[in-house]
Order: C-alpha cells, then structure tokens, then sequence
C-alpha cells in the first residue's frame, strides 16, 4: 500500500512540475496560477496544496533539483588541471543537452532569474576555480573577474539554447574556455 501512495505522490509532482515547465514557455511566473498549473496536470488544487504551497515553491522544487542533479553530475569528475577546464567545460554543454527542454525554460525570458543565478553559482564553482588558479588575478577583484566570465559563459549558453544548440557542446565550450583563457 505504501509503495503505491510514494508512485502516486511521484507522480503528482512530475505532472505538476511538467504542467508549470509547460507554462513557463509563454508566461512568466508571475503570470501563472496554481489554477492554471492544476487545470494543465488535470490535479485538483486541494492536491496541489498538498505538496507545494504556490506556484513559486514549486519552481523552487524544480530549480533545486536540477541544480543539485547537475552538482552531482559535475562531480562525478576531477577537473583539477588547466587542460581539464575544456572537458569540464564540455560536461556542464552535455548535461544542459540532456536536460534541453527544462534548461532553455528556466533561462528563457519568461523565467525567473533565481536559476540563472544559481547556474551561475555551481559554474563559479566548477569553471572559476580552475581559471582562478591559471590567472594571475589581484585577489581583491576577483570576484568581479568571476562573475564577469560566468555571466559572460551563462550568456553563450543562454544563446546558444535559444539556437536549438546549433553548435555543439565541445564547439560552444572551446569559445567558452578561449575567452576564459584569454579574458
């Protein structure tokens, strides 16, 4: 009986999540509704209420699912030398292909800019770290230098998605590293 209420329950929060990543593509959050999220998941609102308290929530529940599966991702590799940066690179291009369609939803216009931002943070980490320690950069700016090649790397992909990725991964991480390099 228990395995059966945790499928129910799974599923449930992957209609709802699909339904609001579907209402992303042409609204802004702000614009949508628990009505109109439960209306597109066929759920009533009483079960909505049951897992997410708004709509806010539960583009939070996305946005920190796909930031903690990409975390996880990430780390299943060592990118500790300068030539790595490039297959680092590569890997974040790869996991954004895998996950294509809720990616290029949640950097869209219509998208609240908390994920952007937390792109940008688990980049930080991953890209900055490296190209930190390969730059000699005055320790009291670079935080400006890091946020400015993250920004700048977020943006290629943010444009590149918009392309329907019509480079690939290693192409767009090679233009990503050379202005990283070079900046």
């Amino acid at each position: 009986m228990n395995k059966k209420l945790d499928r129910r329950k799974k599923y449930t929060r992957m209609v709802l999540k699909d339904s609001l990543i579907n209402l992303l593509k042409t609204n802004p959050i702000s614009a949508i509704t628990v009505k109109e999220i439960c209306k597109k998941a066929d759920i009533n609102r009483s079960t909505f209420y049951t897992h997410y308290s708004d709509q806010f929530h539960l583009l939070e529940q996305i946005e920190e699912e796909i930031i903690a599966d990409l975390n996880s991702y990430l780390n299943q590799y060592n990118f500790e030398q300068e030539e790595e940066a490039l297959q680092m690179t590569e890997k974040l291009l790869e996991y954004v292909v895998s996950k294509y369609d809720i990616c290029q939803t949640l950097l869209n216009e219509n998208a609240d800019h908390s994920f952007e931002r937390r792109v940008m943070d688990v980049a930080r980490t991953f890209l900055i770290k490296n190209w930190m320690s390969n730059n000699e950069v005055d320790p009291d700016i670079s935080e400006y230098a890091s946020t400015f090649v993250t920004s700048g790397s977020i943006y290629v992909i943010k444009h590149w998605l918009a392309n329907n990725m019509d480079q690939s991964p290693k192409q767009i991480a090679r233009l990503i590293n050379r202005v990283e390099i070079t900046g």
